[in-house]
């Protein structure tokens, strides 16, 4: 059982942006760690300065009070004040350098959680990487991107990393304790999993992802490139691609008589990778773990990707699909995948090995225990990261006078 905390306990969220679960795996965490933090008696309200979204889901349908703040502004000082918060977490670094001093400032004894979604500098020396045509992205890796992410996750009490590549990253290059680190991947009930239609039921090949991540557009144009010579050994395949927020330069790649089949918004991911035969992510750079990707575990859809795709997911069992590191093997993988029924049938074998480690019920338990063991004794935790606290006291010194500098200025405008 979910440990219980206590019904009076309030936890404040503070979001880049408004949750959209069907937008972005992103969103889709953010619900998933609603739901442990409700589940577990937490009052929850969720704060952004991000304007409205129409594909946000409506916090106050599942018992979140929004609420929106403004960005270098004194009035999130007394919105926090009003909260009376006993967990603060942070929807990615940059959201904790903005707010991070003021909620320290007025609610020092807080829980400070930075749920990282991604890290994002890796993300980022790896896109610079592919930019500069280097196979090698140890380069890019001490960023100034990197110097304010890691600072950020040295002053939390918490951050809970999706990835296990990242968890060893950040302990043995950046030296952070673990005793800061909770790995957390994607939390889903796997009662909802299922091998759904036979291989003769389905039909085309599926890729999906937000069109405004840029590892996702990549994709998209890799798969351009390989579409041909996929197409040419499945006559009369297609390649429906989904995701969020199309532009135009997407849109104007669609192209039927090809197959290669721009879709755009997916309203039922489930019926997508449930009809899909084969799912094809190309990913060339990118960080965290892919939604896309357990995905179509769940929905008993094989998968050909990379090694980035892949990275943080796998298990000692074959991957459900096909991992490559090259064009050609790519696009045989894809190929094999789709034609022989056999192979088809024995890599969703594969796939219940794979889908235990996002067990819902004892991931909750593993953050909530975690989360009641620091509240229990926050002073204790908190004396044995004298970095965290000495660039809380330095760092955020910069950030605050700044964002009172912008504030002021803001002032005498009107």
């Amino acid at each position: 059982m979910p440990t219980n905390s206590s019904s009076t306990s309030t936890l404040l969220i503070i979001g880049y942006v408004w949750p959209e679960p069907n937008s972005s795996a992103a969103g889709a965490r953010m619900m998933q760690l609603i739901k442990s933090f409700q589940t577990s008696g937490y009052r929850v309200v969720y704060a952004s300065p991000a304007d409205p979204s129409d594909h946000a889901v409506d916090l106050k349908t599942i018992a979140v009070e929004p609420l929106s703040i403004a960005l270098n502004c004194s009035s999130f000082n007394e919105q926090v004040k009003a909260i009376q918060p006993d967990v603060v977490m942070f929807d990615r670094f940059m959201m904790e350098e903005q707010f991070g001093w003021r909620v320290s400032q007025e609610f020092p004894a807080a829980l400070r959680i930075l749920d990282m979604e991604d890290l994002h500098s890796l993300r980022h020396a790896r896109h610079q990487a592919i930019k500069n045509e280097r196979c090698d992205d140890a380069l890019d890796l001490n960023s100034e991107l990197a110097l304010r992410e890691v600072a950020s996750i040295y002053r939390c009490d918490v951050s809970l990393v999706i990835s296990s590549y990242e968890y060893q990253l950040l302990r043995d290059r950046y030296q952070v304790p673990t005793s800061q680190l909770l790995l957390l991947p994607f939390m889903v009930p796997l009662a909802g999993a299922s091998q759904g239609l036979s291989f003769e039921q389905r039909q085309h090949f599926v890729s999906i992802g937000n069109f405004r991540h840029a590892p996702n557009w990549d994709a998209v144009l890799q798969l351009r490139q390989l579409w041909p010579a996929i197409r040419q050994q499945c006559p009369g395949a297609e390649l429906h691609i989904y995701g969020a927020y199309p532009p135009k330069k997407a849109t104007q790649l669609d192209n039927p008589k090809l197959g290669f089949c721009i879709k755009g918004w997916a309203n039922n991911v489930a019926a997508v990778m449930q009809h899909g035969r084969v799912l094809l992510a190309p990913l060339r750079f990118g960080a965290g773990l892919k939604g896309k990707l357990l995905d179509a575990m769940l929905y008993g859809l094989p998968s050909v990707t990379t090694p980035i795709g892949a990275e943080g997911m796998t298990t000692e069992a074959p991957w459900p699909g096909a991992i490559t590191s090259n064009d050609q093997d790519f696009i045989e993988a894809a190929v094999e995948l789709y034609n022989a029924q056999q192979r088809w049938q024995q890599t969703r074998l594969t796939i219940p090995a794979h889908l235990q480690q996002y067990d819902e019920q004892s991931l909750s338990n593993r953050l909530q225990q975690h989360v009641q063991a620091i509240r229990s004794d926050i002073n204790s935790h908190r004396q044995r990261h004298f970095i965290g606290a000495m660039l809380l006291h330095h760092s955020m010194k910069s950030t605050q006078y700044m964002s009172q500098w912008i504030e002021e200025k803001n002032r005498t405008k009107t």
